[in-house]
């Protein structure tokens, strides 16, 4: 592969050189997508580099983003490398508290937002901390746009340009190249030292899963911040794939509809609510389109990679795919051959009915520590298992602690937690191990399975364990049930608090003519307490007696991010949901059993 890439930012001449096109980076503006060739990539991030010399920025100086997916954050992430600049991407939904310790910890210089809402919301902290430089992507009437920053470097090219070209010589695989602060679900945010190598060698290595190249587009909505959805993207353009990115999670549909992309990242929620969909449209259809329908659904049940069907169920998979599956296939685009999913468990059975429509959904395993991924089913290499998150990484090792704790090693491990040398002690051990905090286990001494989280594994005061994760994966597998959390440490059963899926709740209630004001008092209806309980009960039959949940509460709040009950990634706050729940548990336990 031409130019050998040992820094994020080689990537631009490795492309320049092997994959030129027009459409590498494309973002979208009034309702019209505009794109970077990826000539003008280069370019704009090299001036981009030139304006943070013009305006002072040392080598190792931090910068911190704070915006929605857009292709002038790619254009300022390399340029910031190639001036040996750290970045520091921030989620653009957390609270203020947050912003504060970030910015002071990370001892930021600039700080680049999105868009006016952003900047409204940033700009008296940002006063402040006294920082002096303030830029917005998007056009805002009082800010500074990040534009000018690339004037200031282009009007002084001549006299930086050899300095600029100095300082990138002096960029070495072993810098930090960002600051990734990790919310986590409980404590202050660990700031997570990536180095070009980190980052590197894992998407050179994951890059090598697919055959996709020059000839196809992505779509990026899950956030840039985040290490999985940039780690990722380096890895589309590492191969020559046009990236276009999308603001909202609002705007995904249309963009998979007018980009018509080969390949996307994604999470187990949006693929579960695409899933839901399907469903949806099976149930708006009547007699034998119905029937068919169903059928087709239930066929998928039979897929598996590498697997030779019979002549029967081959001629059944046919007659369902011209029918049915091409539609699917239909509503995602018409093109997709890849799902990349991550950040949680998949239920295999979306997995199934996806992949039956020709859809493959490669799901990974990894953490920011790791820059971030360990293991991801690998379709080059045919080794793909359903329920595993697929076999390790070549340059990556991995070993299985005595208590099931998933330890890792490789050149994609974080240098460390920033200014936190005992943070850092607590996870990377003498031999230089991560230890992940996940309990796993290897499928035929290959494919890596996660089991659930260390520290979220409790025991019943009976002494039994219960692995709070995989059971609320399963009840999760009810379309009715959109969240839950499984509690009972240290008492004599489990139990869970149940978020309804309320769209779908209020059909049923309508099609049961029940009658409410709102939700709380349809969860209070005994009909809706025993429609659920009937679904739970469903899938306890499939669990060990002691996994079984004993009681639940439905709860009349929708859990999200911006709520508190959800991480940004959409991992359940247990400590910030115990608390909210507080009397409905104590309400469970109160009562003998």
């Amino acid at each position: 592969m031409g130019q050998t890439v040992t820094r994020t930012f080689d990537i631009l001449e490795h492309t320049l050189k092997e994959y030129p096109r027009k459409d590498a980076i494309a973002g979208k503006k009034d309702g019209k997508w505009y794109t970077f060739s990826t000539q003008e990539y280069n370019q704009k991030s090299y001036q981009f580099a030139l304006g943070l010399m013009a305006l002072g920025l040392g080598k190792g100086d931090k910068i911190a983003t704070v915006t929605n997916n857009c292709p002038e954050w790619c254009i300022a992430d390399m340029g910031m490398a190639m001036a040996g600049v750290v970045h520091v991407p921030i989620y653009p939904t957390i609270g203020e508290d947050e912003y504060q310790y970030i910015l002071k910890h990370a001892e930021v210089k600039m700080l680049i937002v999105g868009d006016a809402k952003l900047y409204k919301k940033l700009l008296p902290l940002a006063e402040q901390l006294e920082l002096k430089h303030l830029y917005s992507f998007e056009a805002v009437e009082e800010a500074k746009n990040y534009q000018e920053i690339m004037d200031l470097g282009e009007a002084d090219r001549s006299a930086l340009e050899e300095k600029l070209e100095e300082r990138k010589a002096s960029v070495v695989p072993d810098d930090v190249a960002t600051l990734i602060y990790t919310s986590g679900t409980t404590g202050v945010p660990k700031g997570v030292m990536l180095t070009h190598e980190n980052l590197v060698s894992n998407f050179v290595e994951h890059a090598k899963m697919h055959h996709l190249g020059k000839e196809h587009r992505v779509i990026s909505f899950l956030p840039l911040c985040h290490v999985y959805e940039r780690s990722v993207n380096y890895h589309f353009q590492y191969k020559g794939m046009g990236v276009y990115y999308v603001g909202s999670l609002a705007q995904i549909m249309s963009a998979i509809k007018e980009v018509k992309p080969h390949m996307f990242n994604s999470v187990p929620r949006l693929l579960e609510k695409v899933y839901d969909g399907f469903v949806a449209k099976g149930k708006e259809l009547s007699g034998i389109k119905k029937s068919l329908y169903f059928w087709a659904l239930d066929l998928t049940q039979h897929f598996e990679y590498n697997k030779k069907y019979g002549p029967l169920l081959r001629m059944k998979i046919k007659i369902a795919d011209k029918l049915i599956y091409s539609k699917w296939r239909e509503a995602l685009g018409g093109n997709i051959i890849y799902i990349v999913s991550g950040g949680a468990a998949l239920q295999p059975q979306i997995a199934r009915v996806l992949g039956m429509a020709g859809m493959w959904n490669l799901e990974g395993y990894g953490l920011t520590e790791t820059s971030p991924v360990i293991a991801v089913n690998n379709p080059a290499q045919n080794e793909m298992k359903i329920g595993t998150v697929g076999p390790v990484l070549e340059n990556v090792k991995v070993k299985i602690a005595p208590d099931g704790e998933i330890l890792c090693k490789g050149p994609s491990v974080m240098k460390g937690y920033y200014k936190a040398p005992d943070l850092t002690a607590e996870v990377i051990d003498e031999e230089g191990w991560f230890h992940t905090g996940d309990i796993g286990i290897l499928e035929e001494g290959k494919f890596l399975k996660i089991t659930d989280r260390k520290k979220e594994i409790f025991k019943l005061s009976g002494g039994k364990y219960i692995a709070p994760q995989m059971i609320e994966n399963k009840l999760k597998s009810s379309t009715l049930i959109e969240q839950v959390m499984v509690i009972g440490a240290n008492e004599k059963f489990a139990s869970a608090l149940i978020s309804p899926n309320f769209t779908l709740l209020h059909d049923w209630a309508a099609e049961h003519k029940l009658h409410y004001e709102n939700n709380k008092e349809l969860i209070q209806l005994p009909e809706v307490i025993d429609k659920i309980q009937k679904e739970v009960g469903k899938i306890n039959k499939t669990m060990g007696s002691h996994e079984q949940i004993n009681r639940i509460r439905l709860v009349c709040e929708e859990w999200t991010p911006a709520s508190g009950e959800l991480s940004p990634t959409l991992k359940l706050r247990r400590n910030i949901v115990a608390e909210k729940y507080r009397n409905l548990i104590d309400d469970i336990y109160s009562v003998g059993k």
